[in-house]
């Protein structure tokens, strides 16, 4: 075929005629049945360079080796990457010497100048010259023969290229695929962390996956330690029995060895066995853990999430030697919030409070009242402390109510970030302010002192393990009740402004 490189390898020889006259060129092989015009326009082009007298075309043969050991030079002018050139290694063999492309494994089989001759490819002049210097160097053909015919019987004979063969299909077997998966909210992503860290740790060569939701990617997707990502957008293009199926014929396409089940409900588990994967693991939680294989009980007591998890990973032998969280702002994350802060005047050693609004939709009861929120403000402002309140697009009319209930001049950033924009600006702050929610373990994953509020959620259960941190909670009878939404909400009522005010104002040289 034309990535052969016949039509380059002729304008050579056709340079070379002029001092070489009697020069006889075979070319062996031919070309297949479909492609025979190009046979014709390589042999009409050996006519019209006015080679053709000593251009011999031989098609296919079966008595190679006979032909290379008559040889004086074997030329291999191939255009593209080629993957080996085994007729390379038989012409060393023979103790014929080699000009080639440097194209592809040919450099790994050639030494330029040691057991052949490199050139580049579509370059006839080069190829014409390379050609030249070895029929009239005797001393160098000597050379490169004898280096080439050392190098074939180190590294290519049949036993040896054989067991390496052999070494490397071993090799890629023993590499495992493994998928964890953490589909739920962003913030329960997040406390993943530290397990996938853990797995890379026990599994250096793995190929480590991690299904999530879609909302969750961005967490991800700059994680040192997963090859890939795999997004399941269980609340829109893959809701539903349709959506699932479609899900589980993504995740067999990789043959998983192994699943982490770290969501472990009925439907992640549903994903762990179809998977396909031979070994499943997870907590036996009666939630269709009868399709995982490898399952441990559940803790009896209230086991903060990171530990919790670490529980299944104690089936693969694996500790709790590091729990910290972890997250990884782009550049243009960090540019945008300098941007963004600049804009607002804040300079990079001013003291400044991260104060988050609410948590999700769903969980209401998890505010704290807004009123305390401004006063919280006011006393901090007071005090010549930048606060900047932060939240989604969903916090925009709380935050819009804080800044008219607050005398102070507060930054209103709610809406303005994405969640790694939010980790890039928590990372700037001295100290953040948040409720049980996703961005309080931002705050942890970045390093930054927080202040907790926890009201109907356990802080023993529910605290991102973090450098520097205080929980507030009241002793209410009826918390935690974990219920989303509640009429007094007493037990967020209790914090007061002043507690969290002296917890704010005793972190903030803690940095």
């Amino acid at each position: 075929t034309p990535l052969k490189g016949h039509a380059y390898f002729l304008k050579a020889i056709a340079k070379i005629i002029r001092s070489m006259p009697y020069l006889k060129v075979w070319i062996v092989g031919d070309a297949p049945e479909s492609k025979q015009i190009y046979r014709e326009e390589v042999q009409t082009l050996a006519r019209r360079l006015g080679i053709s007298h000593c251009v011999q075309f031989l098609g296919n043969r079966k008595d190679i080796p006979q032909i290379i050991s008559k040889l004086n030079i074997v030329v291999l002018s191939t255009v593209t990457e080629e993957a080996f050139g085994r007729v390379i290694i038989e012409a060393q063999a023979c103790g014929t010497p080699v000009v080639a492309t440097r194209v592809g494994g040919v450099v790994d089989v050639v030494e330029d100048g040691v057991t052949g001759l490199l050139v580049p490819p579509k370059d006839p002049d080069a190829m014409a010259a390379a050609i030249l210097k070895l029929l009239k160097d005797k001393a160098l053909v000597e050379k490169l023969t004898l280096n080439a015919r050392k190098n074939v019987e180190e590294n290519f004979i049949i036993e040896k290229m054989s067991s390496q063969t052999l070494a490397a299909y071993e090799e890629a077997a023993n590499i495992k695929n493994i998928l964890v998966i953490k589909i739920g909210a962003i913030g329960d992503v997040i406390l993943a962390i530290p397990s996938i860290r853990a797995l890379r740790k026990k599994f250096p060569e793995a190929r480590i996956y991690c299904l999530v939701g879609k909302e969750a990617r961005p967490i991800l997707q700059r994680c040192p330690y997963l090859n890939g990502i795999i997004v399941f957008d269980h609340k829109e293009k893959d809701r539903g029995i349709f959506g699932l199926f479609n899900i589980l014929k993504e995740v067999r396409k990789y043959y998983f060895d192994m699943v982490i089940d770290l969501q472990n409900n009925r439907k992640s588990h549903l994903i762990s066995y179809f998977s396909m994967s031979a070994n499943r693991y997870g907590y036996n939680n009666r939630k269709l853990s009868f399709l995982l294989n490898h399952k441990v009980e559940p803790a009896q007591v209230d086991t903060p999430a990171v530990e919790h998890q670490f529980r299944t990973l104690k089936l693969l032998d694996i500790d709790k030697e590091n729990l910290n969280l972890e997250l990884w702002p782009s550049e243009e994350d960090d540019e945008y919030i300098r941007i963004l802060l600049e804009s607002e005047w804040i300079g990079q050693k001013e003291k400044i409070v991260g104060i988050n609004l609410g948590a999700s939709k769903r969980w209401l009861s998890k505010c704290w009242p807004l009123e305390n929120f401004a006063q919280l403000c006011d006393k901090l402002s007071k005090d010549s402390i930048r606060v900047i309140v932060t939240g989604t697009q969903e916090d925009l009319n709380s935050a819009a109510k804080i800044q008219k209930l607050a005398s102070s001049k507060l930054l209103n950033f709610a809406g303005k970030t994405t969640i790694m924009q939010l980790a890039a600006l928590v990372k700037r702050c001295s100290v953040f302010v948040s409720a049980d929610s996703a961005p309080l373990h931002v705050a942890a994953s970045m390093g930054t002192p927080m202040v907790a509020l926890f009201g109907p959620t356990s802080p023993e259960r529910h605290m991102p393990p973090a450098k520097i941190a205080v929980a507030i909670k009241k002793d209410v009878a009826c918390s935690p009740c974990y219920k989303p939404n509640c009429k007094s909400m007493e037990c967020m009522r209790q914090i007061s402004v002043e507690e969290v005010y002296r917890t704010v104002k005793s972190l903030l040289n803690t940095k």
